[in-house]
């Protein structure tokens, strides 16, 4: 049996992130990603011109990908993706959701309640780092997804995320206006830009070392801190409690999904 080419797709509510994972040279390794917004209006046609048009960015065929994974958080653009996965790749994709073998027992009172983002970033983080950790996902909402010593998924916590927070800000208060998520050179702005940055950084590094310090508390240990999205970096330099910055945790999940599902 040949070694599979694995394209691993992670929808989410702002934006859907693809990656191309390579078996044949180096097993499981990440060759390409890419991160394109989300379109719930998006016919399959035009989805598939889209994912077409990467592919050929980078000089990667469809006729390559021999298997398809998806997570999703937005219900209707499933059945889209399955179209595109089966018309390009003559393949219909495996979906992260109930009745797929994940190697982690759910803690929660109702498993189906949980997203499938969450579930896929337990499983990456307690992979690569073991139990007990909590991975905080910094994407439309900022969540803290936590696994036990023996690998369980127990909970964990959802907040706003930084922009829609910051979106909502501005639309209720008309003297204040859009900024660039940057470290402004004291935590007490001396300018409205300075001030809306100040609160915007260090207000959620607080926040994440507060909730991580009573998520800890509430475990009984002290569980490793890991963090991926789009602004894992800049708060994590902010941050007392986050060890690693894993840019493609969910990536890298779907990938150990797969594999334990092939």
């Amino acid at each position: 049996m040949s070694e599979p080419t694995l394209l691993v797709v992670d929808i989410g509510n702002s934006n859907v992130s693809l990656g191309i994972f390579d078996y044949a040279e180096d097993a499981g390794r990440l060759a390409n990603h890419w991160r394109i917004s989300t379109h719930r209006e998006q016919t399959s046609d035009e989805l598939g011109i889209s994912l077409t048009a990467l592919f050929e960015q980078e000089n990667r065929k469809r006729h390559e990908i021999t298997d398809v994974i998806i997570s999703s958080v937005v219900p209707p653009t499933l059945p889209i993706w399955e179209r595109v996965s089966s018309k390009l790749f003559g393949e219909a994709p495996q979906i992260v959701g109930p009745g797929m073998r994940t190697g982690m027992p759910v803690r929660y009172e109702n498993p189906h309640e949980v997203g499938a983002d969450r579930i896929v970033n337990a499983v990456a983080a307690f992979d690569m780092y073991g139990g007990p950790i909590i991975a905080v996902d910094f994407g439309t909402a900022t969540t803290f997804d936590c696994v036990s010593q023996k690998g369980e998924y127990i909970g964990g916590v959802i907040c706003p995320g930084v922009h829609i927070s910051m979106e909502a800000l501005f639309d209720r208060a008309s003297k204040l206006h859009r900024v660039e998520i940057a470290r402004p050179r004291s935590v007490i702005g001396k300018t409205t830009t300075s001030a809306l940055q100040s609160g915007l950084l260090f207000g959620y590094a607080g926040m994440v070392d507060s909730m991580v310090e009573r998520i800890r508390l509430e475990l009984g240990e002290d569980a490793k801190v890991i963090a991926t999205g789009g602004l894992a970096r800049r708060i994590a330099d902010e941050s007392r409690v986050i060890g690693d910055v894993v840019p493609f945790l969910t990536l890298e999940g779907l990938r150990i999904l797969f594999e334990k599902n092939r």
